[in-house]
């Protein structure tokens, strides 16, 4: 197969997620950490080599040439890589420590900000080489290294790495060392926390081995409650249900899009932003997907985050769409110019200006939410009452201004057809809730009439006849594939008449195999979550067998642990964007319930009497003990 891939960085899909919910890290499979901010996922990054060579990394593996096969240990985030070598076999064990102690939904709510690190000697011998090199504030500085008390420490900047080592290293100027052979049953462990540098407290780091296994333990305390889904292609959901938690900024509900900035929609091209916001666009779709594959507790808490970050915003007639993991609403985005990006791909962006946005689709979002959750919110406080709606009041009011769309498109704002069906969502949901939300006589025929003038005006105006399909604006002839969404939320049916030829036209002109661009000459890759619509469509409307050949193919794309960029090349299937994409595995678990209703039976074989492959080795679907 060619590669269209530009010669530099592991290829993205070569990278696994560590997560504590609060922040990530990113591990290759040659076991190289090229990515970790903390304490938070928005932070500075302390090591970035995922963006320039010379931004820091922590290195950990064989010293010469080794094959190497990885998993998730079964029921958790913890990345277990088996190194093979012409003289033996080691296992690594990687991941970011949980609070001691905590389970369940106490998880990540104190965090210790530290990556551990175990080697064991499984057999004959290795020689195993360890390099830090630590970079703070995105590269920026370059700290002083001391050894002082059995850890090694950083001075220089803002933030502190503290690294606790299971044997002697060799302290450089800007970097640590260690080199070893490990035999069967030698084990070799390492610590490395984060504090920031003026912050009171002490500099105790963790004890390797047992805080890996209370990560373990904490992990499947939280997954022996969280495995009610059984149904069609279990295990990608499954996994998809545990990247969505380690995106989960614990202390507040937030749920990221991605937990990294600026890996190229395109390699080697300029759309590259910041994914580490949580956008009230995804809210919905995203809160459907928790209570399939979580439980309600999940939903609630994203939905109370959601509640408390954009009350008040609506006030000036709009509704900002993307906030920070507190909640916060200025997240004016600047470059980083010393920073080379992700294989050539500049510029690196730190922020994301889709704050200052004008979209519609998000009154929709955040109706869409409540209604999901309406049977929890009989006794919804006064401002969450209030807010819901104001909110349904602006739909009613502003659905027939032009917006930026669902993609943020950063050039003039037009009418577009998801951005109309969401408000038309806005007012359905409103109504659906009207007695929890108190609404008089009057708000309820007004939100009624203008629910239906919506619904009859994206009918006529979005129809392009010449297409033969609903289009991604008025008046245009461009195919765009939000408009999968329709069905989706209830807007049509998927074997309207209409909306089937619609489905059809975009599998044949926009879709390269499963794949769905985002519309007519685009020339990024296939956008994922777009290609799990388009199964879900095709579920929808009673081509099961289709549906699971679109689903099969995507998830084909997956890396050898489960996760999904953003978007996948249909050239050669490399994953492209920011990762791993939470909006992705929210499409793949809404995708795959709706097959699995379709088909009728949970748990049933696919058409080819094969199920979709699995990952983490055989993960049962039984609880976790």
């Amino acid at each position: 197969m060619t590669s269209h891939a530009v010669p530099g960085a592991p290829a993205i899909a070569d990278y696994a997620l560590l997560g504590d919910s609060q922040g990530a890290a990113l591990v290759s499979r040659a076991g190289s950490i090229d990515w970790w901010c903390a304490p938070r996922f928005d932070s500075r990054s302390s090591l970035g080599r995922i963006l320039d060579p010379e931004a820091g990394h922590w290195s950990l593996g064989p010293a010469g040439p080794a094959d190497a096969d990885r998993v998730y240990v079964p029921g958790t985030m913890v990345v277990e890589t088996t190194f093979t070598t012409s003289s033996g076999r080691v296992r690594l064990r990687d991941a970011l420590a949980l609070e001691p102690g905590a389970r369940d939904h106490a998880i990540g709510l104190r965090s210790p900000h530290t990556i551990v690190r175990v080697l064991e000697g499984l057999e004959g011998s290795v020689d195993v080489a360890m390099e830090l090199v630590p970079r703070t504030e995105y590269g920026l500085v370059v700290p002083e290294l001391v050894e002082d008390g059995g850890l090694v420490r950083t001075f220089g900047g803002a933030d502190r790495l503290l690294l606790r080592a299971g044997g002697p290293v060799r302290v450089g100027r800007d970097r640590v060392d260690m080199s070893a052979t490990v035999r069967r049953g030698d084990v070799l462990s390492l610590a490395l926390r984060h504090r920031l540098g003026g912050a009171d407290g002490d500099d105790e780091v963790v004890e390797p081995v047992a805080a890996l296994e209370d990560a373990i333990a904490a992990w499947r305390s939280w997954a022996a409650h969280h495995d009610g889904y059984r149904g069609y292609a279990w295990q990608p959901v499954r996994r998809s249900a545990f990247v969505l938690q380690a995106l989960t900024y614990a202390p507040s509900g937030a749920i990221v899009a991605a937990p990294t900035t600026s890996l190229p929609e395109i390699v080697g091209g300029e759309d590259n932003w910041d994914y580490r916001f949580a956008w009230l666009r995804d809210a919905s779709l995203t809160l459907e997907a928790l209570s399939i594959a979580t439980c309600p507790d999940e939903a609630e808490h994203h939905f109370a985050w959601m509640a408390r970050a954009a009350a008040g915003a609506e006030r000036d007639g709009g509704l900002q769409i993307v906030f920070g993991l507190e909640g916060e609403r200025d997240l004016t985005e600047h470059t980083l110019p010393h920073l080379r990006g992700y294989r050539g791909s500049t510029p690196v962006r730190v922020g994301n200006d889709a704050w200052r946005q004008t979209q519609l689709d998000v009154y929709g979002e955040i109706l869409a939410s409540a209604h999901i959750l309406r049977d929890g919110l009989a006794d919804m406080d006064d401002i969450t009452r209030r807010f819901l709606v104001t909110v349904a009041d602006l739909a009613a009011e502003r659905w027939r201004e032009p917006d930026a769309g669902i993609w943020e498109a950063r050039g003039p704002e037009r009418h577009y057809t998801s951005s109309k069906a969401m408000c038309w969502v806005a007012l359905d949901r409103a109504l659906a809730m009207a007695d929890l939300l108190e609404a008089g006589d009057d708000r309820r025929r007004r939100w009624d009439r203008e629910r239906g003038r919506i619904h009859e005006t994206v009918v006529r105006e979005a129809w392009c006849e010449e297409v033969g399909a609903y289009t991604g604006a008025f008046g245009s002839d461009h195919l765009d594939a939000s408009v999968l969404l329709l069905p989706l939320i209830g807007f049509l049916p998927a074997d309207d008449p209409r909306m089937r030829r619609t489905i059809d036209v975009i599998a044949r002109d926009l879709a390269t195999g499963g794949l769905v661009r985002r519309w007519t000459g685009a020339e990024d890759g296939g956008f994922v979550i777009c290609s799990f619509w388009l199964a879900d469509c095709l579920a929808r409307a009673g081509d099961v067998e289709r549906a699971v050949e679109v689903f099969e193919e995507v998830w084909g794309h997956a890396n050898d642990v489960g996760l999904l960029a953003e978007q996948i090349d249909p050239r050669d299937g490399t994953q492209v964007g920011n990762f791993p994409q939470g909006l992705s595995h929210v499409g793949l678990i809404s995708a795959a319930c709706s097959i699995d209703r379709a088909r009728g039976a949970a748990g049933a074989q696919d058409a080819t009497g094969r199920g979709p492959r699995t990952v983490g080795g055989g993960e049962a679907p039984a609880p976790v003990a």
